[in-house]
């Protein structure tokens, strides 16, 4: 279980790590090739929410690779799944039926928390 969550959670990390640094550093310009819906939201909301996702991502990695507070980890993988149902709502209102990704990382967040709750 223990090399399990650290697949999936290093990826899941992974990810949101790259995602939210984008978000916090580059323009809406250059973002929009990337994410049709950055123009649907104040430039501060993508920022908080790209710092939203580093923390998050730090959160699947640091508390248990230290032992302190391991609670934090199942609680990032929830933050995630709520962000992902948030995300899926944001682009079936903007008429974007892309939400695969959501999908996928959805259900990537569900099996870490269950992973992370075994350890």
């Amino acid at each position: 279980m223990n090399i399990a969550y650290w697949i999936v959670a290093g990826l899941l990390a992974l990810f949101y790590f790259y995602a939210g640094t984008l978000k916090v550093i580059r323009s809406r310009d250059q973002l929009r090739p990337m994410m049709a819906w950055v123009d649907r939201i104040p430039l501060p909301a993508l920022r908080a929410l790209g710092a939203v996702e580093i923390l998050g991502a730090t959160g699947l990695v640091l508390p248990p690779l230290t032992g302190i507070a391991p609670w934090l980890a199942p609680a990032a993988a929830i933050g995630f799944v709520l962000l992902q149902i948030g995300a899926i709502a944001v682009h079936l209102s903007g008429q974007d039926r892309r939400i695969a990704l959501n999908t996928g990382l959805t259900v990537t967040a569900v099996v870490t928390i269950w992973l992370a709750v075994r350890l």
